[in-house]
């Protein structure tokens, strides 16, 4: 945990914060932290800053925090991504948080099985739990947005085109002539398949919405590999 994410709850006044749980467990047993240490802490979705630790307990610590520093540029990213395996989606989601891709959409395929969607992991505390760890790992404070859709067909006939608008849109699919591309600067939409990847009449689909498909060369990825590959081939951000 390289900063402590704030939320309003953690507040008791305009400078003051109590920090109890996972937060105060870390920086009890990891950092091991004094009153009066000074440590790096962020407000969800508002700026980074320094909290000076006032009292600490067994059970909590107090801090005066001090939020003037902006958090890192968000990525020009939409990731429309097959919902993954439940054992690997908690680390897929952290290392989206982390590479600060901000619009996430988990989407349904052929290969995807449906028992993928009972997964506790897509609770909204669980979400909200995961984005936190890969957010704090950056020192990152904007909130990624997490949006489910669990029919493939109308999401891709009837949101997917105007998603696309004004984004370079792509597919990342083994097979394709096109390799990916590096170095972009302009908004860009990308799609990633399941594991054993998007079916033929899924790509021909997403390449009729206005998706190019591109690949990484002759080597299949498991997701949570291609994630952070393709991400950051795509964006100098993440070097």
């Amino acid at each position: 945990m390289n900063l402590a994410l704030l939320f309003d709850e953690d507040f008791v006044a305009p400078d003051r914060v109590i920090l109890r749980g996972r937060r105060l467990s870390h920086w009890q047993s990891v950092i091991k932290v004094a009153t009066g240490d000074t440590v790096p802490v962020g407000r969800a979705n508002s700026n980074l800053g320094t909290g000076q630790v006032l009292r600490l307990t067994d059970t909590e610590a107090e801090l005066r925090v001090r939020l003037d520093q902006a958090p890192p540029a968000p990525l020009a990213l939409t990731l429309i991504l097959a919902m993954p395996r439940p054992k690997m989606f908690r680390r897929v989601l952290q290392t989206c948080a982390t590479l600060g891709v901000k619009d996430i959409w988990l989407i349904n395929s052929y290969k995807v099985e449906k028992s993928f969607w009972q997964t506790p992991w897509l609770s909204d505390d669980h979400l909200r739990e995961n984005l936190t760890l890969g957010l704090e790992q950056a020192r990152d404070t904007l909130m990624p947005s997490v949006r489910i859709r669990t029919l493939f067909k109308p999401f891709v006939e009837d949101e997917l085109p105007a998603l696309l608008a004004g984004k370079q849109a792509l597919v990342a699919h083994p097979g394709t002539s096109r390799p990916c591309p590096v170095h972009l600067n302009q908004p860009t939409a990308l799609c990633i398949g399941p594991e054993g990847g998007f079916t033929p009449y899924e790509v021909g689909k997403l390449e009729a919405a206005g998706c190019q498909g591109v690949h990484l060369g002759p080597r299949i990825l498991r997701v949570e590999t291609a994630v952070p590959v393709l991400v950051s081939r795509l964006f100098d951000a993440c070097y």
